[in-house]
């Protein structure tokens, strides 16, 4: 059993992209204790199969509450929402660990968009994600008379852990183009490594397209979720302390974690 007030949140990514998801939490939260586990040996999870997902995602999961003494654990992967988080929450956590909380990112995402009032919403993200239609399901359950077009990148994730920002704003024109001519109101970025982009992608879409990134609401979201559980918000520690957790060294991670938090910040190479 962890010790109760010594127990922190955990976010896990397949790679760099939940840097983005821990630098909002951290943000709006800054109280408690933050671990990340970015999976940057075997990123993309974008072209995985589903098997293969569900098991790096368990084996994440299981190092963040066995060895980091995570009370609650954000997949901040939305690959690996799409096709792991239920059977986690379901089948593993119920099983192993029936006394910590394990979150995704897609039910947020779509109670973002259904506070907009959003009827026609484009959602991009990766290969798995859209042939998934998890996001879609999600978005459909709360709106009614909604319309979603799905569209997927695959070649966003690896430019983005590549650090070669300049090839994107030709393959961002060719996936975005069919989601602006279904005129919609709403663009989803369905993918954590997306905000990098978010400012290109709003001047692509127009003034008209609300773009909707996670990174924005997940803090409020996360407050929201703790203030309704007050038992496992009263579990967590509150020492600001991050600790930043890699299966693999790669300069552009490295680049976007010194600048984000701070140059003195160690990465932890780890292996599952």
């Amino acid at each position: 059993m962890v010790e109760k007030r010594n127990q922190r949140i955990g976010v896990f990514d397949s790679g760099l992209g939940g840097l983005f998801t821990l630098r909002a939490l951290a943000r709006d939260l800054p109280m408690y204790d933050y671990v990340y586990v970015g999976d940057t040996k075997r990123v993309p999870y974008g072209n995985r199969s589903p098997k293969t997902v569900y098991e790096f995602t368990r084996q994440a999961v299981e190092y963040l509450f066995l060895q980091k003494k995570c009370k609650l654990v954000i997949v901040a992967c939305n690959t690996a929402s799409a096709l792991a988080l239920r059977r986690l929450q379901r089948e593993f956590l119920p099983n192993h660990f029936p006394d910590r909380r394990l979150l995704g990112v897609l039910v947020p995402l779509a109670e973002a968009i259904q506070e907009r009032g959003s009827r026609r919403v484009g959602v991009l993200a990766t290969q798995s994600t859209t042939e998934s239609h998890a996001i879609q399901r999600e978005i459909v359950k709360r709106i009614a008379r909604v319309a979603v077009f799905e569209r997927a990148a695959p070649l966003l994730v690896p430019i983005i852990e590549s650090g070669e920002l300049q090839l994107a704003r030709d393959a961002l024109a060719f996936y975005l183009k069919p989601l602006i001519q279904k005129n919609t109101d709403c663009l989803a970025l369905g993918c954590t490594h997306y905000p990098i982009f978010k400012r290109t992608i709003k001047s692509m879409v127009g003034p008209d397209v609300a773009v909707v990134s996670q990174d924005e609401f997940l803090g409020a979201k996360l407050a929201d979720y703790l203030k309704r559980h007050p038992d496992v918000e009263q579990s967590l520690s509150r020492g600001r302390r991050r600790i930043i957790c890699l299966t693999d060294k790669t300069p552009e991670f490295e680049k976007r974690a010194k600048e984000w938090f701070g140059k003195s910040m160690p990465l932890k190479f780890i292996s599952f």
